[in-house]
Parts: C-alpha cells; sequence; structure tokens
C-alpha cells in the first residue's frame, strides 16, 4: 500500500519504534496519523492526533476504533518486556502481563479495526514483531509472546486475504529504544527500522527481516542444527 494519503493509527506511539513510525509517517505524506497512548498527553510529534489508547483496555479499543474509523492502515507496535526465564518464582504472573499487551491486545486491535479496513478499501496491518519469535533466551515470556503474535500475523494474514487487507510481520533484533536499555548487544536505530518496513509495506511484503541478525537467524531455522536448539561447542 501507498503511505501517502493513508490514515494511520499507531499503537504506543509516543516513544520508541512508535513515536519513530509517527515522524516518518508523516515524512512520507500520510494524511492523518492517529497516536495511541495510554496517556495522550505524553504524545509531544506535532501533526498527529493524540488518541487515548490502551490496548489491554477492550473500552478504550473499542472506542478508538469508534473515533478512527477512516483507518486505512494500523500499526499493531505496543509491547513490554521483561527478563527472566519461565523457571522463576513469578514467572506465570509475567508471562499473563506480557501475552495481554503483546498477543491479546494485538489480537483484540486486528478485530476491532479489520471490519474497518474492509470498509476503507482493505488497508493494511503491520504487527511489530521480534527476532525472538524465533530463538528464545534471558526473555522467556516476551520470546513466547513474540512466537504466538507471529502465528497470529500469519493467520491474520489468510484470513484478510478476501478483503484484501495486506498484513505485514516485521522482525528485527536490538533497537536503541527503552525497551532494550539494559541489553549490551548492537543495536539498530528505531528509524532506520522503520523505514525499512515502511519500504516493505509499500512494495508489497509479507514479511521484513530489519537487521543483519534477523536474517542470519531466519536462515538458520532449516540449518541441520537449527538456531533454536542449544548450540554445540
Amino acid at each position: 500500500m501507498n503511505i501517502e494519503n493513508a490514515t494511520v493509527l499507531v499503537t504506543g506511539a509516543n516513544r520508541g519504534l512508535g513515536l519513530a513510525f509517527t515522524r516518518e509517517l508523516l515524512a512520507r505524506g500520510a494524511r492523518k496519523v492517529y497516536a495511541g497512548a495510554r496517556d495522550p498527553a505524553s504524545i509531544t510529534q506535532p501533526g498527529v492526533v493524540p488518541l487515548r489508547l490502551d490496548v489491554t483496555n477492550p473500552d478504550d479499543v473499542a472506542a478508538a476504533a469508534k473515533l478512527a474509523s477512516d483507518v486505512t492502515l494500523v500499526i499493531n507496535n505496543a509491547g513490554i518486556a521483561q527478563a527472566g526465564g519461565f523457571l522463576a518464582p513469578d514467572s506465570e504472573d509475567v508471562t499473563r502481563r506480557i501475552f495481554e499487551t503483546n498477543f491479546f491486545a494485538m489480537l483484540r486491535m486486528s478485530k476491532a479495526f479489520a471490519p474497518i479496513l474492509k470498509s476503507n478499501g482493505g488497508g493494511a496491518l503491520l504487527n511489530v514483531l521480534s527476532v525472538v519469535s524465533w530463538v528464545s533466551g534471558a526473555m522467556a515470556a516476551y520470546s513466547a509472546s513474540k512466537s504466538a503474535a507471529w502465528s497470529l500475523t500469519n493467520a491474520l494474514r489468510l484470513e484478510l486475504a478476501a478483503q484484501k487487507t495486506q498484513v505485514l510481520a516485521l522482525h528485527m533484533g536490538f533497537v536503541d529504544t527503552d525497551l532494550a536499555r539494559g541489553f549490551d548487544a548492537p543495536k539498530s536505530s528505531a528509524e532506520e527500522i522503520v523505514r525499512r518496513a515502511l519500504d516493505g509495506l509499500e512494495s508489497g511484503q509479507d514479511e521484513v527481516l530489519a537487521d543483519e541478525r534477523t536474517l542470519q537467524v531466519k536462515q538458520g531455522l532449516t540449518a541441520a542444527r537449527p538456531v533454536y536448539l542449544p548450540q554445540i561447542s
């Protein structure tokens, strides 16, 4: 789809990738950009329409769908993370909390806006995922939530094909945002990830692997010993 003259809703738009998305969308000529956040006062980007939107709150999502009925692109960007393994004492509570934002909220937003996208000609969903959709590590619950969100994205692509809604999965490694602040690892800039994501969307892609690490991991899924298994030294 074309970004120029599109009407876009970005979740988690007050910082990080979400903020970078709003800036790049405006630079590419989007007609209107709704910037969703729990606290609309935290939206500081000029030229956007602040929107109260806690994606874990069904009432907020329903209200957003009613208000933003002209949307042609939804960017499901909102997400949370927490380090820790599944054997930690609090892992069940942590996993439920992370899944509520990273999986169920994405499902909720997609269901609410699919009819709107259909009525506006099809449009697109862009779901922000991660390289840890395929490999686990220090953030076990986050990784599991992104794996589930990848499966959700693939299912939505099939279900929405008949209404001509493009569904794009964005995978990337560490990005230089608050979410990855505590990790000592190479990081891409939010701006570069967003440019690659929107380039992929505009060229009709279904999936964007936005950095070299993600490309390597995806290729390694079919290796003799796949990357998601412990590597033998």
